[in-house]
């Protein structure tokens, strides 16, 4: 079976931010209890991240990282269409991707002790983003 749907996520500028619980909402939806779930973010300069969900400060440490690799305003850059966030988060999506695959067991996505699903917004304005689930199995 192969189920397909989507949801926005509101973002408040840069950060990331858990998705999970929406994802798990979506397989409940689609009656899969074992298989394959595809998130895909439909955005340039947002990505997706499986990563440690125990402490905050490792994705606080990830952004930092982030700033310090593709900072904002840097020269290098002359796409500013939208600002001097607007390149570097270009890079940063490009860097981390947009899509991720994680398997299905129970009817929940089948995740290490530690990890988490986060949608990480690159730029600094708040954006709605839309994030596709793509579930194969029975």
């Amino acid at each position: 079976m192969i189920f397909q749907t989507c949801f926005t996520v509101d973002t408040p500028g840069r950060g990331s931010l858990p998705i999970v619980r929406q994802i798990n909402a979506r397989l409940a939806e689609s009656g899969i209890s074992t298989g394959m779930c595809l998130i895909f973010v439909h955005h340039t300069s947002a990505s997706l991240m499986l990563c440690e969900n125990a402490d905050p400060e490792v994705r606080s440490d990830l952004e930092r990282f982030m700033q310090r690799l593709a900072p904002d305003g840097d020269p290098l850059f002359h796409h500013v269409d939208e600002g001097p966030d607007d390149m570097p988060a270009h890079v940063r999506s490009m860097l981390t991707g947009n899509a991720l695959t994680v398997p299905v067991s129970g009817g929940h996505c089948d995740l290490g002790v530690w990890q988490g699903v986060y949608l990480w917004e690159h730029r600094t304005s708040a954006h709605r983003r839309k994030v596709s689930v793509t579930l194969c199995g029975e």
